[in-house]
């Protein structure tokens, strides 16, 4: 129960919905759990771990979402900065972002079912209306892309020719590779 309420607070502080009277002519996805348990080295459960997840097998291209293509990072793009970084010593950094789908803007109307063990209960009947996409959403992976881009070439990176999914900074002496 707690990491469920975890994860719905980490909706709120991100502004991933909002809940709204069920619409009439559109269709409702419905939501489910996800539970896993995080071990550590020795295989000892240090959390568990809970996550909605949008029931992406009722999405009707079109009509529902118009594009889900997103790259795919190529296994060249990462064992070449990895080589480079061997031959130079350069100190690597890897990172996570936390809840990284509900990042991505929504651009299209889709609306969720209230999670189950968790309906409002002055409004039981309303919905979600997503504003940022959801796990399991059929273009959740490209919105996250989008956004992360446009970020990225925003703050002065240049997005490889090759593998698009490669972005470089470079300043003076130093260069940095998302």
């Amino acid at each position: 129960m707690i990491s469920m309420q975890e994860e719905l607070n980490q909706f709120e502080r991100s502004g991933v919905w909002e809940l709204v009277p069920r619409p009439q002519n559109q269709s409702v996805l419905g939501t489910r759990w996800v539970f896993r348990n995080k071990m550590d080295e020795n295989g000892i459960i240090i959390r568990n771990k809970a996550r909605l997840v949008a029931q992406d097998f009722n999405q009707e291209e079109g009509i529902d979402y118009e594009e889900t293509f997103a790259p795919i990072a190529r296994l060249e793009a990462i064992r070449m900065p990895l080589a480079f970084a061997c031959f130079k010593d350069f100190v690597l950094y890897q990172m996570d972002v936390k809840s990284v789908f509900l990042n991505g803007f929504i651009n299209e109307e889709v609306y969720i079912e209230q999670p189950p063990g968790f309906q409002s209960f002055n409004f039981p009947n309303h919905v979600f209306r997503l504003k940022k996409t959801l796990y399991d959403l059929k273009q959740a992976l490209r919105a996250w892309n989008e956004r992360l881009s446009k970020f990225l070439l925003k703050k002065g990176f240049k997005m490889g020719k090759i593998d698009t999914t490669l972005f470089i900074k470079t300043k003076d002496n130093g260069m940095l590779l998302v």
